[in-house]
């Protein structure tokens, strides 16, 4: 017999970056008018996906950047150009970030360091 799954469970199993929301859908949970996400495209902020029949597919990273914006401006008073400027900031910190972890694991293990629990050469 097959468990019934919450919405949030489904939803939960796509990936953040599968385009899997047309505009008027994606318009409606973000509480914008579908002109303004097709602004955003215009300007490169957002750059949804096309289907075959040339429709836009935004993914859950393509509405999380939006709420971003959106945040920025409404509750910050962060102008458009501002806001933009931000994330490309915030972006950059992550990438920085990660080549920052990943230095710190080269040093923490370098190549010529052994594994615990095998033998080293002696």
């Amino acid at each position: 017999m097959a468990t019934a799954r919450s919405p949030e469970s489904a939803l939960t199993a796509v990936p953040e970056e599968e385009p899997c929301y047309v505009i008027s859908i994606a318009a409606r949970l973000l509480g914008v008018h579908a002109q303004t996400l097709r602004y955003y495209e215009r300007v490169g902020l957002i750059r949804p996906t096309r289907s075959a029949g040339n429709i836009r597919l935004y993914s859950a990273r393509d509405l999380r950047r939006v709420r971003e914006l959106k945040q920025l401006m409404d509750e910050l008073g962060v102008n458009l150009a501002g806001a933009e400027f931000i994330l490309a900031l915030r972006e950059r910190i992550r990438k920085l970030e990660r080549e920052l972890d990943d230095l710190r694991t080269q040093l923490d293990h370098p190549a010529g360091d052994h594994l615990p629990g095998r033998d080293r050469p002696r």
